[in-house]
């Protein structure tokens, strides 16, 4: 998951260009760091000035880019380099800046890689202060104990920080990988129903009316053309919207807000509906199954996600009337509530798809699962199978 060693990565073809040089400069900065330490604390006794003190930041901050690619190496030279410091300056300004610079890059060192890397670059800077510190303690007790437990507390504090920042990063990474992998899951199993929802139902009103062209176009040339007409159009029908769906996912998808994954674009021509319920009954009519439908409660528009999972619905339990029920009808009922819409399709035929048949019943419970409904599918008691599905409106939606 992180980086798992203390080798610096190889540099992308940008940073080899104007930045080149910055790297051994840093190196040359954190070589030389301990010895500037040493020789500026040395004459720095009776004060010191700008021009002594400008040198000594540039130097850490010129071993602070090293740390980045070298960590332990890195803190190795800061923590030598104020060792060296305490031996010719024994000031609490020294000792402040001493365990601020190492935890900070302790904290620094565990934000950025693995604990196997972090937990040796804690235990180095505590080991470090304390052995530089307590020459000063001579044969007290009490104050090594007390300065023992203020390290330890500070480099502590400074790896937990950096240690808790890098989980929650990880975690954002893998929560936003997370999604990344269900949206294109989710976006998957939409076009597998929804090719399958288009597809089915034209193909089986295609085999059948070349079964009925087959058998008649030598006796009943007029029938024969009807069957070719019946194919024909839903042949071309069923082109167009195979050419919707496959534009949609050639444009690719569009960040729409930038929060998240994109959504494809949406087709030109607009989606089936209820609206085209009539058009079903007489495609499921060319196939040999008269479908008769019931209407109740006020027709009204409705929101196009619902819209269309109604449709195809229906349009999934017809092909389904039609490949397997046996029967020469159906009945369809089509139900507008205050809460929602449901639909059924019945029949009195030999039953429903067999057990582990196919995805179209599969699909039909995930549409209606994505929209928070109900839905049945089985034999009815009486005989024949029955499909039933509810999807309730959105609250503020289309009344």
């Amino acid at each position: 998951m992180y980086a798992t060693t203390d080798a610096p990565s190889r540099p992308t073809p940008a940073a080899e260009g104007p930045r080149a040089w910055l790297l051994p400069v840093a190196w040359a900065a954190g070589l030389g760091y301990p010895f500037a330490l040493y020789f500026v604390m040395r004459e720095g006794r009776g004060g010191f000035g700008f021009v002594t003190v400008a040198p000594l930041i540039v130097l850490t901050a010129l071993l602070g880019v090293l740390l980045r690619r070298r960590p332990l190496t890195a803190l190795a030279l800061l923590l030598a380099g104020w060792a060296a410091a305490r031996t010719q300056m024994q000031n609490s300004e020294v000792v402040y800046l001493q365990v601020l610079l190492g935890d900070a890059a302790v904290g620094y060192i565990a934000a950025t890689r693995p604990r196997r890397v972090s937990v040796p670059a804690a235990l180095l800077a505590f080991a470090a202060q304390f052995t530089t510190q307590a020459t000063s303690l001579g044969q007290d007790p009490a104050r090594a104990a007390q300065l023992v437990t203020l390290l330890a507390l500070a480099t502590l504090a400074a790896w937990l920080t950096g240690d808790s920042y890098q989980e929650r990063r990880a975690h954002a990474q893998a929560m936003g990988a997370r999604a990344a992998e269900q949206a294109v899951t989710a976006e998957r199993l939409r076009i597998a129903r929804e090719l399958h929802d288009m597809i089915a139902h034209s193909i089986g009103v295609i085999a059948i009316q070349a079964g009925v062209g087959r058998r008649v176009i030598d006796t009943q040339p007029a029938e024969a053309r009807n069957a070719l007409a019946t194919i024909e159009t839903t042949s071309r029908e069923t082109l167009a919207g195979l050419r919707r769906t496959l534009v949609a996912l050639r444009r690719g998808p569009t960040e729409t807000d930038g929060a998240g994954p994109g959504r494809y674009d949406a087709p030109r021509q607009p989606a089936p509906g209820l609206a085209d319920v009539d058009r079903l009954v007489a495609s499921t009519l060319a196939a040999g199954v008269h479908a008769r439908v019931r209407w109740d409660g006020e027709r009204r528009p409705l929101p196009a996600d619902i819209d269309l999972a109604a449709f195809r619905i229906l349009q999934e339990a017809l092909t389904n009337v039609v490949r397997h029920a046996g029967t020469g009808e159906c009945r369809v009922t089509i139900g507008h509530g205050d809460d929602g819409v449901t639909v059924e399709v019945a029949d009195d035929g030999a039953g429903g798809p067999p057990a582990g048949g196919g995805y179209g019943i599969v699909g039909m419970r995930e549409r209606v699962g994505l929209l928070r409904g109900d839905f049945t599918a089985g034999p009815r008691p009486e005989g024949g199978f029955l499909v039933s599905a509810r999807l309730p409106l959105p609250k503020g939606g289309p009344r």
